[in-house]
């Protein structure tokens, strides 16, 4: 749906009796998918408009949460409104089912126990699971549930979502307690690990959310950007000799996670 400059395709004139104020927002919902920042005057070039007019759409769309600034004048990014969308769309999709033979895959490929996790407030829920052929392994963790910050799969979603969308989630900066002492404890320690994250593209947790257990995660996002699940192979500590060993993990699951994207968009 996007192309490579990002403006207008030829043959769409930005005014047109078919290209109305409607076209001209969703186009720019498609922008900002793709390029998770958008200022008024890249706006208004792309889309061929006065700076007025792309000003009066961004409002318009602020106002009903499908985009949001982290402050005045500033860029305009993904908002909490464009992330539900995301969620009811893949919700009519059973995103078990499409992952499953990509689950199946990973653990052929790793030998260690692969789960796909969703993301609900400030924790994650284990939806599917496929356990480990080795007799000392992570366990199926089908339906648990752990805080999202003290896991890589849930960091993993975590570090797709705006600082404003995070602060709304931990509204008084502190974390819920998490099992072990290994776990962050504080809204600042985790922004910092979450735009470690963002640059290397993948979570690690080194017995965060249980002893004896690590993991590497990579988030699964839709067609804008959003990301709406998490995908990870997680593994004894025992068996691994330090972090290191865990995340030789990381380019499997994001191959992993190409696929099951690459599903999602023409799920059979």
């Amino acid at each position: 749906m996007s192309n490579t400059s990002g403006r207008r395709p030829p043959g769409e004139p930005s005014e047109s009796p078919t290209t109305t104020s409607v076209d001209n927002a969703l186009w720019l919902l498609q922008l900002v998918g793709d390029r998770q920042a958008l200022r008024v005057a890249e706006a208004a070039d792309l889309l061929g408009v006065a700076r007025s007019t792309a000003h009066r759409l961004l409002t318009a769309l602020r106002r009903r949460g499908f985009v949001m600034q982290d402050r005045p004048n500033g860029a305009y990014r993904p908002g909490p409104a464009l992330y539900e969308v995301g969620l009811a769309a893949v919700s009519r999709i059973d995103i078990r089912r499409v992952a499953r033979p990509v689950l199946e895959q990973l653990r052929e490929e790793t030998q260690e126990t692969v789960s796909l996790a969703l993301l609900e407030g400030t924790t994650v829920r284990f939806v599917d699971c496929v356990e480990s052929p080795r007799s000392v392994r992570v366990g199926n963790r089908t339906g648990v549930v752990r805080p999202a910050h003290a896991s890589a799969v849930g960091k993993a979603i975590l570090a797709g979502l705006s600082d404003a969308e995070l602060d709304r989630r931990y509204p008084d900066g502190s974390l819920p307690p998490a099992s072990t002492t290994a776990a962050l404890t504080d809204l600042a320690g985790l922004q910092a690990e979450l735009a470690a994250i963002r640059a290397q593209g993948y979570a690690l947790n080194w017995e965060e959310s249980a002893d004896g257990v690590c993991a590497v995660a990579v988030a699964l996002k839709d067609t804008v950007g959003q990301p709406l699940a998490g995908l990870g192979v997680a593994a004894p500590s025992s068996r691994m000799a330090d972090a290191e060993s865990i995340r030789a993990f990381a380019p499997a699951v994001q191959r992993g996670a190409e696929q099951v994207q690459a599903r999602l968009r023409s799920p059979s």
